[in-house]
């Protein structure tokens, strides 16, 4: 696992870095850091009305005495995707804004479930406790 996270936390910034760099000099500076910007806005917008959106149907469904599960699990990506967004870079801003987007979010939420239900299957799952 600390293997796993060494590789995530020096792999996707020297790739992050590598393709601003590409993109810099196919597209110039100032084209680039606009690209970045425009992610990152259009990001935080879709995180705002997603987030606003799926809180209204929790409330909704917590008020009709329905158990919003589907509707948690949407909140919680959403959230992820907001984190991965403040991310600089743009393959982090592509998968947050993928994570966004409801049509690949759904997608990601039946992977999600179906991963989710092969752990609880699984007679040999351990937890490690740190000390």
């Amino acid at each position: 696992m600390l293997f796993k996270l060494f590789l995530a936390f020096t792999l996707i910034p020297v790739l992050e870095l590598w393709l601003l760099i590409e993109i810099g000099s196919a597209m110039g500076a100032l084209n680039t850091v606009a690209l970045v910007i425009l992610t990152g806005f259009t990001g935080a917008w879709l995180a705002r009305t997603q987030g606003m959106q799926t809180m209204l149907r929790v409330r909704s469904q917590l008020q009709q005495g329905l158990t919003p599960a589907e509707d948690v699990i949407d909140a919680v990506i959403i959230f992820v995707a907001g984190i991965v967004l403040l991310t600089p870079g743009l393959l982090t801003d592509i998968t947050g804004l993928l994570l966004l987007f409801p049509p690949t979010r759904f997608h990601f939420k039946r992977w999600l479930r179906r991963k989710f239900d092969q752990w609880m299957q699984n007679p040999n799952m351990t937890i490690t406790r740190f000390p």
